[in-house]
């Protein structure tokens, strides 16, 4: 992964928990001697895997926690680390957005000429539904698009509920979520 993500991993848990706890599960996951990320860098998947192993030990919480609150930091993370335009030309809707993700994706690449980014695809259930379909050649990131989901109806305005309907770790083919969404700029008119 890119240091942009290990980078965003360390301003989240430095906001949350302090300078010190950042460093406390730096050492734990062996990565003491690393004063930064670079962003633009590529880091082996396992650098993330690491952080985030080492975090749920010294936070005492769940991995899925923490992927999904990273999921959520991470949309406006990169708007304010200066991919907020990007962010812009995907979409005006949360809808718009999501069904946008594979081409932000492939304009994303671009610039980072080593993504291997997830593939996303969209079947709309309702006006204020769909089932979004994740697939990614990484292992155990789904409640981190389920942040991401939630940050996303921030970003948009939108009352987001999601459930994950399939799971790729027990057997199904892809993640699948079920999304249901409501702007709540409507919700101040009724």
């Amino acid at each position: 992964m890119y240091g942009l993500v290990n980078k965003a991993i360390q301003d989240m848990i430095c906001e949350c928990h302090g300078e010190d706890t950042w460093e406390i599960i730096k050492r734990k996951a062996g990565y003491e001697d690393i004063d930064f990320f670079i962003g633009m860098d590529g880091y082996p998947d396992e650098v993330t895997y690491r952080l985030v192993e080492a975090a749920c030990e010294v936070l005492g919480t769940p991995a899925h926690e923490i992927l999904k609150a990273f999921g959520e930091y991470w949309v406006n993370y990169t708007a304010e680390e200066g991919y907020g335009e990007l962010l812009d030309s995907a979409g005006t809707s949360l809808p718009q957005f999501i069904e946008n993700l594979d081409n932000l994706h492939a304009r994303v690449g671009l610039s980072f000429s080593q993504l291997r980014p997830p593939s996303f695809n969209c079947e709309h259930s309702s006006e204020q539904s769909m089932d979004l379909h994740y697939q990614s050649t990484r292992q155990g990131l789904a409640p981190m698009v389920i942040g991401l989901l939630y940050g996303l109806g921030k970003r948009f305005h939108t009352n987001v509920d999601v459930s994950q309907t399939s799971f790729r770790d027990q057997g199904d083919p892809h993640d699948t979520f079920s999304i249901q969404y409501t702007d709540s700029h409507s919700d101040d008119q009724e």
